[in-house]
């Protein structure tokens, strides 16, 4: 002991020992230089750099991948067989590593099922809660219903009927034809001698039958007795029996008044009869056949038929196309039925279709039941035609029948053109089948939880116990802990505004983050790193001391967090601070600073500087005021929208604002933009409601670039998918050695057979398919990576293969194409918007949010703009480092500059204090929002006092 103190105090500055860092030794992966790193264990360290400097490559392709590496040699050689061996990443050694967890952007559920409530779990404690605790209520009356146990309803008997005189009945045939002899036979071998059939009780009889074509209601009956004590075990014996020959549901009958009383093991309403199954926590699954609405199929929403676009103009003829599935005039058996039904119901296929009489009309579209068609047919010139007799089914229905029915994707493509999704008229929405939405506990079934705000729903649970009986109480205790845990959890990162119903694909990479990362501290485990990419997404600096606490929280249960952020106050939080720079791609790969976050605010590092103030992004000395023309939106009312009206000024650089959940993609993105694009495309996109629209005639153009991927998988990269990749290859097959060979741009595709490696098809990767983990790629063993055979690798342009041109950064590729413009123009635009140090070829799949919307915005900048394009961006912001910010907003400004309007939806002040004019939603989130606060330049906002924006723009514009 005694010589482990002394080294300690020989150390000239405070040193973490071996077992309380993670080492890195000789990290080379991607842009890496050969980087050695300490960093400490148990604390919150938070990586930086500008982007493409090598941080993701660092945190996930390195100690990520070594921890999952592990993890996968810790199984059996039998079943690593299966799953393959798993590529060491490109380090000489990493110590001190624990089980390793990463919470990145890019793992949201796009399933159609998966909602915020299933993926925390919650949802199933609430399925459970209302299983075993939940009231059951009719259907029909709205009354709770009952179900007795045998000693209940002995008990019931002796209260309700002392000393009369009772028939007990099984009731074996509920409202059904038939004869029923064999019952009859069957129950007379066993013994008995009486029936009630039809309220009429009769002697069982050989060969005794009822009429076999009306409804018939047949009871045995069980004993007739007297209530007295001393026939207690008598009648417990003949209750048992009942319920044994009902099936859990008896009836007694009062012998002198001849009224029936019904008793059921089953929940049944005492009024109409009905009873429900036995509830299970799958009878409130919206994912199983037990719970889930029968017509929808628990998805909530059905296709239906869209006349708007069946009949798209009245005006038009039958015979122009005016009937959009029949298409114009032709020589089918459908157009032949069609001519048969204008003869019969004398309308002319070449007026316009709203001259059609209705009944006409609905037979064109909804089928004739009654009437058959004679339809000439010939099947060639020579042959006689012959006459055939045909039921016309309606153009709605043959559509229909199309889309439910046929086997091709390209059919159902087409019908699905003409079907829009709606509401579920069954359920409603809710997902669930009617019994499920009748069991409530306070009032409250399981879909109205669901549509809760989560704050609403947890102080909802705060005090549900005064609510709820005893015996609810003593079932639903471990219960509500758990449910009341979890939310709590998901309220610390700053998710109040969502409900649990709300679908996992319309989250933001940041809420999907911060919903695993609320579930990740709910586990509670200990000894874990954890790996976060940018958890701050999508989130208002109001909310960003929540989400501080929260990693903090992970940290202090003996968890290492290391998080990968631009974020200042995250940064400025931290125990520990890594830099990585000086550059990006090429240019980058180098630690330039670490240490604790006062350490690097002394620092003279381009991070260092606008974390102390020393660099700033400077405030334009004019606002923009536009073209003069403006865009107004007013009444609109989707989601959490309280009858929102708002006017953009065209031709500026506008930012909408607010804090998470306020109604800011509700407004833009769900109302705004389908409106936009319907004008501009006439797409069939629906908008959220809305009263009315103003100014759509100064727009001819609308771009919506969000962080989607740019595609899913290692195929799809920057240069495909901005289109100069098919320029390149063109490029290539007019090399003089390419001509000779007579390959042609084909050739030098990936996805073509001539010229691709017949390994790996192209994809330069082979897929390993996990199972119960996410796929992994590695290396094709054939090409290397390198996408193609050697025949077309010889094929070389100033000495470069295609592959290697694949390998270029954009900033080589600036160069390398300098005398070919109209690819270097386009490869430009990529290096405009700061993403010089990707490679052309780097697949989709390793691409941040930020990058791949970025790729996006390059795409676009390379077209020709009108001048009257409107650009909506959500969140552009999100992967970029200050100095990104700087080239990102002169793109903008570009556009702006040229007479088009850039719309950004944005957290970053940095962005919001640039803008010409600001819109900001709130006050608060989810049904605490969506109003406008105020409107304006950001010196006009920053005195809005019941704005939270306002609060922290004020301080940024140093009024």
């Amino acid at each position: 002991m005694a010589k482990k103190k002394e080294n300690v105090t020989a150390a000239p500055a405070p040193e973490i020992t071996a077992d309380d860092q993670i080492e890195v030794f000789g990290a080379r992966e991607h842009n890496l230089k050969n980087l050695d790193l300490q960093l400490p264990k148990n604390k919150l360290v938070v990586i930086t750099g500008i982007s493409g400097s090598g941080k993701s490559s660092l945190a996930f392709d390195t100690i990520y991948a070594e921890g999952q590496r592990r993890y996968m040699e810790s199984f059996s050689a039998y079943a690593r067989q299966f799953i393959g061996d798993m590529e060491r990443p490109d380090v000489d050694k990493i110590t001190g590593l624990s089980p390793v967890i990463s919470i990145e952007q890019k793992t949201t559920n796009k399933n159609p099922r998966s909602t915020v409530g299933t993926i925390t779990e919650i949802y199933d404690f609430l399925r459970l809660l209302y299983a075993r605790a939940g009231q059951a209520y009719s259907y029909n009356t709205n009354k709770r219903m009952t179900r007795f146990s045998e000693e209940e309803i002995l008990e019931h008997i002796f209260k309700h009927y002392p000393k009369k005189k009772l028939v007990i009945l099984a009731p074996l045939v509920r409202g059904r034809k038939g004869h029923y002899r064999e019952l009859f036979e069957q129950v007379r071998k066993q013994g008995y001698l009486k029936v009630r059939v039809d309220g009429e009780i009769l002697d069982l009889k050989e060969r005794m039958q009822v009429d076999r074509y009306k409804i018939h209601d047949i009871e045995l009956v069980i004993d007739r007795i007297q209530v007295q004590d001393d026939a207690r075990t008598r009648i417990s014996q003949s209750v048992q029996k009942a319920l044994t020959m009902g099936k859990g549901l008896l009836f007694v009958m009062d012998n002198d008044t001849n009224k029936v009383s019904q008793y059921s093991k089953q929940l049944m309403c005492e009024d109409t009869g009905l009873s429900y199954e036995e509830p299970s926590p799958n009878t409130f699954s919206f994912n199983s056949p037990y719970g889930a609405c029968p017509r929808c199929k628990g998805l909530g929403t059905i296709y239906q038929i869209d006349m708007d676009t069946i009949i798209p103009d009245e005006s038009a003829s039958i015979e122009s196309g005016g009937l959009k599935p029949l298409g114009e005039a032709r020589d089918t058996f459908t157009y032949k039925q069609v001519q048969q039904l204008a003869k019969k119901y004398k309308f002319s296929l070449t007026g316009p279709i709203s001259a059609i009489p209705e009944k006409a009309r609905n037979v064109l579209l909804f089928g004739d039941e009654n009437g058959k068609l004679e339809v000439d047919l010939s099947f060639d010139e020579s042959s006689d035609t012959t006459k055939y007799s045909t039921e016309f089914e309606g153009v709605v229905n043959t559509v229909r029948r199309y889309f439910n029915d046929s086997s091709s994707d390209h059919v159902r493509a087409w019908a699905e053109s003409f079907m829009a999704l709606s509401t579920c008229p069954e359920c409603n929405g809710t997902r669930l089948k009617k019994e499920s939405l009748f069991f409530k506990i306070d009032e409250k079934n399981i879909s109205e939880l669901g549509n809760m705000d989560l704050d609403h729903l947890l102080n909802w649970f705060s005090n549900i116990e005064e609510r709820l009986e005893k015996k609810q109480n003593a079932i639903a205790k471990d219960i509500l802990k758990e449910i009341r845990e979890r939310l709590g959890f998901l309220l610390n990162v700053g998710l109040t505004y969502l409900t649990l119903n709300r679908p996992t694909r319309t989250l933001s990479g940041g809420e999907s983050q911060r919903i695993r990362l609320a579930t990740q501290i709910g586990s509670q485990l200990m000894g874990i790193t954890y790996i976060l990419d940018e958890p701050s997404i999508g989130l208002h600096q109001r909310d960003n001391m929540q989400l501080i606490d929260a990693l903090r929280n992970l940290r202090e249960m003996g968890n290492t967090v290391i998080v990968v952020e631009h974020d200042k106050d995250i940064m400025l939080h931290a125990d520990h601070l890594v830099d990585i720079g000086p550059g990006a791609g090429k240019h980058g790969g180098q630690i330039i600073a670490q240490g604790t976050p006062n350490q690097i605010l002394k620092l003279n590092t381009p991070t260092a500087g606008y974390l102390n103030g020393k660099r700033a992004m400077e405030i334009p000395a004019e606002r923009r005021k536009g073209n003069g023309n403006s865009l107004e939106l007013k009444g609109a009312t989707g989601n959490n929208l309280k009858n929102v009206s708002v006017k953009l000024p065209l031709g500026t650089f506008i930012c909408v604002t607010g804090v998470s959940g306020s109604g800011k993609s509700t407004l833009i993105n769900e109302t705004l933009y389908p409106i936009l694009s319907k004008h501009a495309y006439d797409s069939k996109a629906v908008p959220m409601p809305y009263k009315s629209v103003k100014g759509l005639e100064h727009i001819d153009k609308v771009i919506e670039i969000d962080q989607s991927p740019i595609g899913r998988t290692p195929r799809s990269n920057p240069a495909t998918y901005c289109g100069f990749f098919t320029d390149i290859r063109t490029l290539f097959a007019a090399v003089p050695e390419a001509k000779i060979r007579g390959y042609n741009a084909g050739r030098f595709s990936f996805n073509v057979k001539t010229g691709r490696c017949d390994v790996c098809e192209g994809g330069g990767m082979r897929v390993i398919e996990m199972n119960f983990l996410p796929d992994v790629y590695v290396h094709c063993e054939k090409c290397n990576g390198r996408r193609y055979n050697r025949e077309t690798l010889e094929i070389r342009y100033k000495g470069k293969s295609i592959s290697d041109v694949l390998d270029m950064t954009v900033d080589e590729a600036v160069e390398f194409f300098q005398a070919v413009p109209w690819i270097h123009r386009k490869i430009k635009t990529l290096q405009d918007v700061g993403l010089g140090y990707i490679t052309l070829g780097q697949s989709a799949v390793t691409l941040s949010g930020g990058e791949a919307q970025r790729v996006k915005l390059a795409t676009e900048l390379s077209k020709k703009d009108t001048g009257k394009t409107i650009y909506i961006l959500d969140e552009p912001t999100t992967g970029l480092h200050f100095q990104d910010i700087v080239l990102l907003l002169k793109v903008l400004n570009k556009l702006v500059d040229r007479g088009n309007t850039v719309l950004v939806i944005e957290h970053n002040l940095d962005v919001i204090k640039m803008a010409d004019h600001i819109v900001d939603l709130g006050p608060e989130g989810g049904a605490g929002g969506g109003t406008i606060l105020c409107t304006g330049t950001p010196e006009q906002v920053s005195t809005c006092k019941d704005s939270h924006t306002a609060r922290f723009l004020k301080k940024e514009l140093g009024i």
